[in-house]
């Protein structure tokens, strides 16, 4: 057991002190997420439409049905349910049950014939999206029925909570798939093979500096998304830590199935590409994944930031805790099971 000890000791030092040697790419590694949340925060605008709806109807009348059947027919926001109240819309977004929530007050049709007729319109902040075009047709939808239409953001984080998932997601999958191709492309996994270290010692030793490095990623980004954009951290960081830490895992154990793939660093690259474009598409980061067909969505299912976007935007925006978001957690912590001893098996079959 010492003299197994010894040798992933010596194996994480070795690995780490040849990462840091590669300063060109550690520092990509650290900058290229930060330029991809401003990219995100400032270049990016996404329409979307048929946005998942609650409505707290206290009104009842035409005045009501009439807005809300314009809401409808705008395609904009597709009713999903009907609350009582402007606490259970609230409830209803928090748990992501929609992305939206309407709430007409009892007194509607005689506010609209005073001329000060008002509707509140809740939308769901942490996703930027979502917002962007809520906002314009609801806004729209409320002039041409004479009402003024009041907004407000369930949760404020933003693109900087949108976009921390990919760009995490990126840089450890690349991380770990180019460090394992490109060793092999120089031939030193075949002289570390020489030695005493086993296949399962030498995947463990390559995966903890590289989620090290990976934390630290996150943790600038999450930083800059606080002390930049001014956007308060609503949830436990312990919670989200752990959490982190169980996504990264999940990352890194892709970036070793793919390395057992790729022959070259270029494939490397490319796969990690075609992973990362399925990720921005297919989990929920630009696109909801509601209006998605059965078989697309079952794709989405198959990659962890589906998982750790919703968690993302529960805990940091939100302030939920392990209640709201346990199917969420359970689900990322199998599939980073399932990967990883894919990835282990794979791996040292590769290598015998």
């Amino acid at each position: 057991m010492g003299k197994r000890l010894k040798r992933f000791v010596a194996l994480v030092r070795k690995e780490t002190i040849q990462v840091l040697r590669d300063r060109s790419t550690l520092a990509m590694i650290l900058v290229l997420p930060l330029i991809e949340l401003f990219l995100f925060a400032y270049a990016v605008d996404m329409t979307v439409d048929h946005i998942p709806t609650a409505v707290a109807d206290m009104s009842l009348d035409a005045q009501s049905r009439a807005f809300l059947d314009a809401l409808q027919v705008s395609g904009y926001f597709d009713i999903e349910i009907y609350v009582e109240s402007e606490a259970q819309v609230i409830q209803a977004i928090d748990k992501g049950r929609v992305r939206a929530g309407v709430v007409i007050p009892p007194d509607l049709a005689t506010q609209v014939e005073r001329g000060r007729g008002q509707v509140l319109m809740l939308l769901d902040g942490s996703d930027s999206f979502t917002v962007q075009s809520g906002y314009s047709a609801a806004v729209a939808v409320a002039q041409a029925q004479a009402m003024e239409l009041m907004v407000e953001q369930v949760s404020r984080m933003g693109a900087s909570a949108g976009s921390l998932p990919i760009e995490s997601s990126i840089t450890a999958v690349n991380m770990m798939a180019m460090a394992v191709v490109r060793e092999r492309e120089l031939g030193t996994i075949e002289q570390l093979l020489t030695t005493p270290i086993r296949p399962m010692e030498l995947m463990v030793g390559k995966m903890v500096p590289n989620i090290v490095i990976a934390s630290i990623s996150m943790l600038s980004i999450i930083l800059f998304g606080v002390l930049w954009f001014g956007v308060p951290f609503q949830g436990d960081p312990w919670l989200f830590a752990w959490l982190s830490l169980l996504f990264l895992a999940s990352a890194l154990g892709m970036g070793l199935l793919i390395s057992t793939v790729a022959q070259t660093q270029r494939q490397a690259q490319q796969i990690t590409m075609l992973l990362m474009l399925l990720s921005m598409l297919l989990t929920g980061f630009i696109y909801p994944r509601t209006p998605m067909p059965p078989a697309v969505r079952a794709v989405g299912d198959m990659i962890p930031l589906t998982y750790f976007v919703r968690i993302v935007r529960g805990i940091i925006t939100k302030g939920v805790g392990l209640s709201f978001i346990w199917n969420d957690v359970l689900s990322l912590a199998i599939y980073g099971a399932v990967v990883m001893i894919i990835s282990a098996a794979t791996f040292k079959k590769r290598l015998d």
